[in-house]
């Protein structure tokens, strides 16, 4: 139970690797507070994990949504009078040749990927200060270190999440806060059908270390590992998910 009575906001919980997060996080005894925009979904999900006997409450919204982000944080601060872990897990990864890109698209990416954790991590560190402690695990990606074509507004807004990690993790070190960052390669989930092809998806397997499909549960142990005492002794890293594809 490495979690016990811990409180954790996981944004993007509704599938993939926020589910798997939430899952977990509430198997190892969190308090999980999940957020999507899938409401529906979200709401599922959390119904199942209370079946089992977890405990799990979901909320729906955009993240983009500062005062709804806010709302959602005091709401669990106000149940459990505290919040221990926040999971920015929300993302959004349409492709898009760069000079066929709008304006619109470049900052929809933007807000979604990267904005979204401004808004997250402001709602949180008031109270994080308060209690001088608390974990941040921000989801990037390994494109950051890759470079892909296709994806130059993802890439960008994955790597101002690396930035972010970095800095906030010089400002709010002497408050006893951790702030770390995941970069998960190519992951096996169920909406993976939407954006590549059975031949890329081959492609990535064999570009990695690890010659399988790395899966959301992969990278919810990383941030479990991150969100709980057995990394105390970190703060600013970027940890690849990814089977060994790219080593940094």
């Amino acid at each position: 139970m490495l979690l016990k009575d811990r409180v954790v906001l996981v944004t993007g919980a509704a599938t993939g690797i926020g589910e798997a997060i939430a899952g977990l996080f509430a198997a190892e005894g969190a308090h999980v507070h999940m957020f999507d925009r899938d409401e529906a979904g979200c709401a599922a999900v959390a119904s199942a994990l209370r079946d089992a006997g977890y405990s799990a409450v979901s909320s729906g919204g955009d993240v983009r949504d500062a005062q709804r982000i806010a709302d959602v944080a005091r709401a669990a601060i106000e149940r459990h009078g505290r919040i221990d872990a926040l999971i920015n897990n929300a993302g959004i990864f349409p492709r898009r040749a760069f000079l066929e890109m709008s304006a619109a698209e470049w900052d929809e990416m933007h807000d979604v990927n990267l904005k979204s954790m401004f808004h997250t991590s402001q709602a949180v560190l008031p109270q994080m200060v308060r209690q001088q402690s608390g974990k941040i695990v921000n989801l990037s990606s390994v494109t950051f270190h890759l470079g892909v074509p296709g994806l130059t507004h993802y890439v960008s807004s994955k790597g101002g999440v690396i930035g972010l990690t970095r800095s906030l993790a010089r400002e709010m070190g002497p408050h006893n806060i951790h702030v770390n960052c995941v970069t998960p390669g190519a992951i096996h989930t169920k909406s993976e059908k939407n954006f590549v092809s059975p031949e890329q998806v081959q492609a990535f397997v064999d570009s990695q270390s690890l010659q399988r499909r790395i899966t959301p549960l992969d990278v919810a142990r990383v941030c479990l590992f991150l969100s709980c005492e057995l990394s105390d002794g970190m703060t600013g890293q970027i940890l690849n998910v990814d089977g060994g594809w790219a080593m940094h």
